[in-house]
């Protein structure tokens, strides 16, 4: 294989690529258009729920969109190359959805390209894992019946739980009738003090995480199309919906949203800034007092308190940031440099100013599929050019605080990357791995669809610190890290319960923090693994789908498991 460029004043890399088994699937996001098979109907006596086959990973594909050639003389700009579409994520909320792309990390030739010359301090061994947590406010009458919704008869889901293992705490169900035959989506989770909140069609509930009792509903007139996965310390977010109904409607009207009281903040309307910009959704994120809305061609950042524009990556001449990527009180820009050879280059931006300190550019050709973390820096860079022969070149990279290389993550396995339920727009990291401190995590994917492995990246080094077998025809989904230590569900086999789990960062076996109930809640549980949303907060585990049949019959939305 022939080595690509390097970028301007980079070190010289070592042989080999991250590497992708034929051109990479870019599609991402909800399953296909028409009935969703993932959206599985609730257990019911004396009927039991259907058997699901084994949760294989599936290929969804849409085209990327990036990656134009230039347009020609007197026509208008075409949509940005720099950015991917990544998946969402936050803290506590991951999405275990499609795969879009297996990079295939190794030694000799599936090395990944830049150079590791950068001899990095090694983090710290963490604190090992805490003691199990002990949810707050547990229901006050729990007789292990798993309903607790009041939406039709369901079976005893605890009916067959054995010793050592814990409760379905409540499964919601959900029964609509969509528009169309596309379905009704229901992508956004949130988990904020006693309430978890969803996004289900143009509505926002909150249910009560105890025993699922709904605590409000607000309705809105058309469609949500946006919304910030991230919330602040009171709990509240932004979301977008759309200015009317109908196919030609925009994505445009940003909303504060006050996810503990169900209320609304400001609304301001996003304006037209390009001709791409006319979208039917958009990207948001938000850290610190300032939010970031991505667009096909377009990204701005706003402050929170009023909704007001602050700055966007437009620039008269230069590299012109065409997305940026919001954590931790940092932004990243992600830009175009206007050259011959249209270089991606890695920006700091002052989240008050969008001014840049230091930038890094990819090499020539390369740009940026997703932001798997903002500080700190980890990129999965790919070949831009779908059509290109070496489309397969792929690489996750850490940088320095500072934008200079750190560190190529290489280990023996194909690894997931790109899975999303998101936005079109969406570039910050996939569902399925998660950052903490140093301490990169990926999941393995196999032939087999099952038997896979958690891989820990030391970002220092780029190399795997330790690996997790998943075992017994089961699956790992990293969930959240933090605080040195993943937090991750190992789905069971066919019809078997699954469990949560704490791993150190530093190593060590995993320790269990919940047990799932075997019998009838098993079989549903089973159902609820792949397009979903998860999380795992104050000792509870929530799962929820992402989207529903609407057909008018009971459908499985929301369960929760506890202690």
């Amino acid at each position: 294989m022939t080595e690509p460029p390097q970028p301007p004043n980079q070190p010289p890399s070592p042989s080999g690529y991250g590497h992708l088994p034929g051109p990479p699937q870019q599609g991402y996001g909800y399953p296909p258009q028409g009935p969703n098979p993932y959206a599985q109907q609730p257990p019911t006596v004396p009927q039991p729920p259907v058997q699901q086959p084994p949760t294989v990973p599936q290929h969804l594909s849409r085209q990327d969109g990036h990656g134009f050639p230039p347009p020609g003389p007197g026509t208008p700009p075409g949509p940005p190359v720099p950015g991917g579409r990544g998946g969402r994520r936050k803290g506590a909320i991951v999405v275990a959805a499609a795969v879009a792309g297996v990079l295939v990390l190794g030694t000799g030739a599936w090395f990944t390209f830049l150079s590791d010359d950068e001899d990095a301090k090694k983090p710290a061994a963490q604190a090992s894992a805490p003691a199990d947590p002990k949810p707050a406010g547990s229901p006050s009458v729990d007789k292990g019946d798993g309903s607790g919704n009041g939406m039709g008869e369901q079976a005893d889901l605890n009916a067959g739980r054995k010793p050592g293992e814990d409760k379905v705490l409540w499964l919601k169900t959900a029964k609509l009738l969509a528009g169309g035959d596309t379905g009704i989506p229901a992508p956004a989770l949130w988990v904020t003090g006693d309430s978890v909140v969803k996004t289900v069609g143009k509505s926002v509930i909150a249910y009560a995480v105890t025993n699922g009792k709904e605590k409000w509903k607000v309705d809105f007139k058309t469609e949500i199309c946006g919304w910030a996965d991230q919330t602040t310390a009171d709990g509240k977010t932004v979301l977008a919906v759309k200015d009317g109904e109908g196919s030609n409607a925009t994505c445009n009207q940003m909303k504060l949203f006050d996810l503990k009281a169900g209320k609304e903040g400001w609304t301001k309307e996003l304006a037209k800034e390009n001709l791409f910009d006319g979208g039917g959704s958009v990207s948001i994120s938000l850290t610190g007092d300032v939010f970031v809305v991505n667009r096909m061609a377009t990204t701005t950042v706003h402050k929170l308190a009023t909704g007001d524009k602050l700055f966007s990556g437009a620039a008269p001449e230069g590299c012109q940031p065409s997305q940026y990527a919001a954590g931790n009180g940092k932004l990243l820009g992600i830009a175009l440099c206007m050259d011959d050879d249209k270089t991606v280059e890695i920006q700091d931006a002052d989240p008050a100013t969008g001014k840049k300190t230091w930038s890094y550019r990819l090499p020539k050709g390369f740009r940026v599929t997703s932001v798997l973390s903002v500080s700190p820096i980890v990129l999965d860079i790919s070949d831009r050019n779908l059509d290109n022969a070496d489309s397969s070149k792929r690489a996750i990279i850490s940088l320095t605080p500072d934008g200079k290389k750190r560190a190529s993550m290489s280990a023996e396995g194909s690894f997931e990357t790109n899975c999303n339920t998101g936005s079109s727009d969406n570039l910050q990291g996939c569902g399925n791995s998660v950052v903490d401190g140093d301490t990169l995590y990926l999941r393995t994917t196999t032939s087999k669809g099952f038997d896979n492995e958690v891989v820990a990246f030391d970002l220092a080094t780029g190399k795997a610190k330790w690996r997790q077998k998943a075992g017994d025809k089961r699956n790992w989904y990293p969930v959240k890290a933090a605080n040195g230590q993943l937090i991750a569900y190992r789905a069971g086999a066919l019809d078997e319960p699954g469990e949560v789990v704490s791993m150190a960062a530093a190593g060590g076996a995993p320790k269990t923090l919940l047990r799932m109930p075997s019998g009838p809640a098993a079989k549903v549980e089973s159902s609820m693994t792949t397009f979903q949303v998860r999380a795992f907060e104050d000792g509870r585990y929530f799962t929820s789908v992402t989207r529903l049949n609407g057909n008018n019959t009971e459908e499985r939305l929301l369960m929760v498991f506890g202690k």
